[in-house]
Parts: C-alpha cells; sequence; structure tokens
C-alpha cells in the first residue's frame, strides 16, 4: 500500500472495519434471533403439551364425572341387582342416549366379561382376568388408563358399581368409558393448540397423527437437552416433545408427541435475513460516504502541509501554512511555520559563516602559495642588485624570478576563474589543438619529472567550447598528473566520439587517488596534502566543463594511477 494515499488508506481500512463490523453484527443478530426463534418453537411445543393435558384432563374428567354420575343412579343400580343382561342393555342404552361424549360405553361383568357396548364404534373391549384383577385392587375408585387393542388404541375409565349385600358392599358390574385416539382426535387437537401437530405411536405403530409420517421417523428423531427433538421431515425441520401414555397400572401403553413446525421461523429468519443484508449494504455504504467527507476535511489540512513541504524542498522558506484551528493539525502548522522560520534563520547565518570562513580559508591559502615565491622573486631581485655575480648566476637568478612569476601567474588566473562569470562564448575547435596546447604550457614540469606524455587524438575531431577555459582544463588535468609522478612515468591522453559527443580519457600511471579523497574530489579548497594550489583546479575545471553541457569524472575503479574522463559537445559539420 505504499503507492496509496492516505485518503484511499483511511477509506480501505475504514471499509475493511466497517464490513467485518456489520457483517459480524449481523452473524450474532442472526444467530441470536435463530437461538429465540428456536427458544420460542421449544416453549410453543411445551404450551401445546400443557394446552394437550389441559384438554385431555377436561374429557377425562368429563368421562369420569359421567361414569361415576350413572353408577350412583338407583335405576341403574336397581336394573343391575337383577343381573338381567337384557334389563341392564335397555336401562344404559337408555341413560347413554342423553349423553353427547363421542365415546363408547360398555358395560361389564366383575370378569371383564361385555354385557352391553353402546356408542363410538361399539369395539370389542372384553377385559382378561388378570386386568380386572388390576384394576379391582384400585376400587372402589375409578381407574383410568390408555389401553391398546389390536391397531386401536383407547382411554379408558372404569367405574365400579355396587350394591349393598349381607356381607357388605357387592361388586356387580363395571362401566367402562372408552375414547378412540384416532386422527379426528389429533385434528381436533391441532385446532385447539393453534398449529401444534399431534401424533399418537403404540407397540412401534402409528396410531394417529395430523401429520402424513411414520412411527420410525419419531423415535429415529435424536434427543436434545430439555426433551425437545429436532426432527427433518420433508426437506422441513420441525421441534417435537414426546410424552408417554400410560395404562391403567401406570405402566407404557404408548407415546405422545407433540410437533412444532420450524417453516414459519424459517421464513421469518429469511426475511430478517435480507432485511440484514441490505440495512449492512445501506450502512457499509453510508459509512464509506461519510468516512470519505469527513476524511477529505480532516486530511485538507495535511495537504497543505504537503504542499508546503514541498515549497521547502524548493527552497522557498517564505512559505507559511495557515492555522486554522487549535487542535494537532493546528498545532503542527504553527511548529511547520516555526521550523521555516528558524531553517530561514539558519540558513541565512550558515551562508554568512561560510562565507566568512571562506574568505578566511582563501586568505590563508592565497597568503601560504604567494609567500615562497613572491620570497624567490625578492631574493633573487636583492642578488641581482649586488654586483660581482657572474653571467650564469644571473641566468639562474633570472630562470628563477621567471618560474616564480609564473606561478603567482597561475595563483591569479585562478582566482580570476573562480570570482568571473561564466562566460558563454563557444567556437568550433580542435580537440588535439587544445590538448597540445595545454601540454606545451606544461611542459617544463614534464621534462624535469621524467614523464612522458602520448597524445593519440584525431585530427578532425572538433568540440563547441571556449579555448582559453578549455584549455585551462586540460592544463590542471595535465598538472594533477605531473605533480602525482615525481620520480616519472606514463601519461597517455585519447579519445571516443559518438554523434553528439566527444570523450577524453586522461591517463597516468601515478599511484591513483587516495581513497579519502573521493568524497571531495571536486569540491573547492580540497588539496588532498599538495603542497602547492588553492584546491580549486578540479572544481573549477569540472563547473567549466558543465558550463558547455558536458561533465569531468574519475574512473573509481582504477587500482593503479589515475583516470579522468572529459565528455564535451562535438562540432557537427555542415554538409
Amino acid at each position: 500500500m505504499s503507492g496509496i494515499s492516505l485518503l484511499w488508506r483511511i477509506l480501505l481500512s475504514t471499509s475493511i472495519a466497517l464490513t467485518v463490523l456489520f457483517g459480524l453484527t449481523g452473524w450474532v443478530v442472526q444467530s441470536y434471533a435463530g437461538r429465540v426463534s428456536e427458544h420460542s418453537l421449544e416453549e410453543e411445543v411445551r404450551t401445546s403439551l400443557q394446552a394437550y393435558e389441559a384438554l385431555w384432563s377436561t374429557r377425562a374428567h368429563n368421562l369420569a364425572a359421567i361414569s361415576r354420575i350413572i353408577s350412583s343412579m338407583s335405576d341403574v343400580r336397581a336394573a343391575f341387582a337383577t343381573r338381567d343382561k337384557a334389563t341392564i342393555r335397555d336401562t344404559a342404552a337408555q341413560l347413554w342416549s342423553g349423553v353427547s361424549e363421542d365415546a363408547a360405553f360398555l358395560v361389564l361383568e366383575p370378569t371383564g366379561e361385555v354385557i352391553t357396548s353402546l356408542g363410538g364404534q361399539s369395539p370389542d373391549l372384553a377385559l382378561t382376568k388378570a386386568f380386572m384383577q388390576t384394576a379391582a385392587a384400585r376400587f372402589p375408585k375409578q381407574v383410568s388408563g390408555y389401553l391398546t387393542r389390536g391397531r386401536h388404541l383407547y382411554y379408558v375409565v372404569l367405574t365400579p358399581v355396587y350394591v349393598q349385600a349381607a356381607e357388605g358392599q357387592a361388586l356387580l358390574n363395571v362401566l367402562l368409558v372408552a375414547s378412540d385416539i384416532d386422527d379426528k382426535l389429533a385434528y381436533s387437537l391441532k385446532e385447539s393448540t393453534h398449529g401444534s401437530e399431534f401424533a399418537f405411536v403404540s407397540g412401534g405403530r402409528l396410531v394417529a397423527s395430523s401429520l402424513p409420517l411414520a412411527a420410525a421417523d419419531l423415535t429415529s428423531a435424536p434427543a436434545t437437552p430439555g426433551g425437545v427433538r429436532r426432527l427433518l421431515l420433508r426437506g422441513v425441520d420441525y421441534l417435537l416433545l414426546g410424552r408417554p401414555l400410560e395404562d391403567v397400572d401406570s405402566k407404557a401403553a404408548g407415546e405422545l408427541y407433540i410437533i412444532r413446525s420450524f417453516e414459519g421461523p424459517s421464513r421469518a429468519l429469511m426475511e430478517l435475513r435480507r432485511n440484514v443484508t441490505i440495512i449492512w449494504i445501506f450502512a457499509v455504504v453510508a459509512g464509506l460516504a461519510f468516512t470519505y467527507l469527513l476524511a477529505r476535511r480532516i486530511l485538507e489540512p495535511v495537504k497543505r502541509l504537503d504542499r508546503a513541504v514541498e515549497e521547502v524542498i524548493k527552497q522557498n522558506y517564505d512559505y507559511r501554512v495557515a492555522v486554522e484551528t487549535q487542535d494537532e493539525l493546528g498545532r503542527l502548522a504553527q511548529t511547520f511555520n516555526a521550523m521555516c522560520d528558524s531553517i530561514r534563520t539558519a540558513r541565512d547565518e550558515l551562508i554568512r559563516q561560510e562565507r566568512i570562513s571562506t574568505i578566511g580559508r582563501l586568505s590563508s591559502s592565497i597568503v601560504h602559495d604567494l609567500r615562497n615565491p613572491l620570497a624567490a622573486i625578492y631574493g633573487g631581485a636583492e642578488m641581482l642588485v649586488d654586483a660581482g655575480l657572474s653571467t650564469d648566476q644571473r641566468d639562474r637568478i633570472a630562470v628563477s624570478i621567471y618560474r616564480s612569476s609564473r606561478r603567482i601567474q597561475e595563483l591569479l588566473q585562478e582566482l580570476t576563474d573562480m570570482s568571473r562569470l561564466k562566460a558563454k562564448r563557444v567556437e568550433s575547435c580542435r580537440l588535439v589543438e587544445i590538448i597540445q596546447a595545454a601540454r606545451d604550457l606544461t611542459a617544463q614540469s614534464a621534462g624535469l619529472q621524467s614523464v612522458s606524455v602520448a597524445i593519440d587524438i584525431p585530427a578532425h575531431v572538433e568540440v563547441s567550447v571556449d579555448r582559453d577555459r578549455m584549455e585551462r582544463v586540460f592544463m590542471n588535468l595535465l598538472h594533477n598528473s605531473f605533480e602525482a609522478m615525481p620520480d616519472g612515468g606514463a601519461l597517455r591522453v585519447t579519445c571516443r566520439q559518438d554523434a553528439t559527443t566527444v570523450t577524453v580519457q586522461v591517463e597516468d600511471s601515478g599511484p591513483g587517488i587516495p581513497e579519502k579523497a573521493w568524497p571531495t574530489l571536486f569540491q573547492p579548497f580540497a588539496s588532498f596534502g599538495k603542497k602547492n594550489g588553492l584546491g580549486l583546479g578540479l572544481a573549477l575545471s569540472r563547473q567549466t566543463v558543465l558550463d558547455y553541457a558536458g561533465d569531468l569524472w574519475a574512473d573509481r575503479e582504477m587500482k593503479a594511477g589515475a583516470r579522468f574522463f572529459v565528455r564535451l559537445p562535438s562540432h557537427i559539420h555542415d554538409r
């Protein structure tokens, strides 16, 4: 992200943060809504169970009450006491005809044999002797529970009918009221509980159900904490809660399942997920737009500071940043303005100190370099004034005065080159003539030091420069090579030319350039321990070459000797 602006970095980081935040929030909301829906559905299942228990308790109570009333009627007792089956059937039929309950009514012998069966589907509910003995153990109380007969499941209420005998109460008959557990009952329970499904299972078989399913679907559903189980049926999730159905002996006769579909909550969750997604998209877009506007407003002072820094880079230290706030950015702008003032003050002071230092260094160098030649001239002139000198002595003194005055002339020329304006006189010159002229001016030094000079420059090569200034450049290069080889050596000057430039190579066999000299090789006053000179030669020579759109540099890869390159614009002949 190094090439991305600060504004877009803020937007990208904010967009990622908002996306993750709203995504996590939506996930939490949906998870919470799912848990709430499942919990609500579980509560609905449990409420349906409570409603069933209330409804079934009312129904069982009604059946028990009817049986108790019938058993306590004197007419019934009198009819049952006759032990005439026809009389018992007629009396039971007359009484049951006024009862509106959808149930079967049976009169049984104490042994369980059916005397008469009225109402309902008149099922065959003859009870075994063992069953009657189990029920009789709880007489004279009423006995109720679930009873399985074939493929049917019944809820039965047994009411004993006693008469007074000499030895006490005598059991005449048993009244049995049976309510058939069928699909009709399951649907009526569904309507009463507002949508819960009901299923009755007995002996591993589905007895009654308001849903098209099998007993195996119910019994194979995995159990969950709290007794509520999950059921996947035809692609729809259901919650189901089971409850055992007990017979008259409190043993399991079957199981009731209350089932609630996830379809409604699933639609609500889908709607919630869609709404959350829409809100999430809207919130992210709105958040990014708001962040963009706010970030632009916040970053505007930063942009002004960035522009101010560019001005400082251009050395415009008078540029100022407007201070509009008193916050961190405002204080930063104040600090920046104060920094510019400090830089400008420090620069002015540095320039002043540098000028003073330059004047001091220049004065010291001039005094030092002029002292020796002036002393030689003064001493030679003093000796010439004295009489008695031979002709050879006078010639030697004259040569010494000439050399000293020539050295003073060279020093003054360096000062003139440094202080005068950069003249841009340009003329077409033969390169070999410029280099030969520089060699002739330094030939005496070369001869004294036994340095061989080889110039391999084609005669047709021409450059567009100021001849005098360019001669001075090559004189400096040749003179430096001569000074580097006091015990003699070789100096070779060659060139190569292309379409627009000429590159001159000046190479000597001296000791080379010291490593410590490279950082300031072309800077003024860098003499590197030379006994004579102001240390301006290379600096002025390179500036001269630069003035003519060229360049001057040294080859740092040289291990022995020194090699300098001078690149100059070549003169193109008109054809």
